[in-house]
């Protein structure tokens, strides 16, 4: 996991007043727990922006006034119209201390199925996880390469040392399927060909009767 350098200021106020206050100042309202004590202070807009947007995971060494904590990013809000970020938690990483953290999931190589003509679905996005912040990874990244049409990867079948993930086991993370309408079944080709005959019969009927008054001169 990469190590980020985070510049921030504690802050007083702490309601809805003087979180509206921070961000006029083009500042972000943040809160850090897990650790000895709680505390709240405002970082620059576009610094957070570059950690909160990225799809890599970051260990934060934040530096609030001169004093000096290493945190994780564990939440963050968005402002619904315009997507910029106007609150964040950190959670203060721990010795011998879990961590929890929700990771993305990246996706390495071309899959065996897809170059057949399968349809790859990523059902699941991010994964959350725990375990020792030193052993997890920036992004959990797997090798679909030799993923086959009708095949998946499930949660049990991640493994990352030190790590353990928290979604059940059974959850499908990734998998490649057969495209609809690709191949019909025997009873679906006979109601076509019926369907097709019916819709031909009435033109064909109408051409005997136009080749009738011909015929007679």
């Amino acid at each position: 996991m990469k190590n980020v350098e985070l510049i921030g200021t504690k802050r007083e106020a702490n309601g809805t007043t003087g979180a509206k206050e921070v961000r006029r100042n083009k500042q972000v309202p943040c809160v850090l727990y897990g650790g000895t004590d709680t505390l709240h202070f405002s970082v620059d807009e576009r610094a957070i922006g570059k950690i909160v947007h990225s799809p890599e995971a970051h260990r934060v060494e934040l530096n609030i006034d001169g004093e000096k904590r290493t945190a994780l990013l564990h939440d963050k809000q968005f402002q619904p119209v315009t997507d910029a970020v106007i609150h964040a938690d950190f959670l203060e990483v721990v010795e011998n201390k879990d961590a929890r953290l929700s990771m993305t999931v990246r996706l390495k190589g071309q899959s065996t199925g897809v170059r057949k003509g399968g349809k790859m679905n990523q059902s699941m996005r991010k994964v959350r996880v725990k375990g020792r912040p030193e052993a997890m990874p920036d992004v959990i990244e797997l090798d679909i390469t030799k993923l086959d049409i009708g095949e998946n990867i499930r949660v049990r079948d991640i493994t990352l040392p030190g790590i353990t993930l928290m979604e059940k086991p059974n959850d499908v993370v990734v998998s490649v399927k057969m495209p609809k309408k690709v191949v019909e079944t025997p009873a679906e080709a006979a109601v076509a060909a019926a369907g097709a005959a019916a819709a031909a019969a009435p033109a064909a009927a109408g051409a005997e009767k136009a080749a009738e008054p011909a015929a007679k001169k």
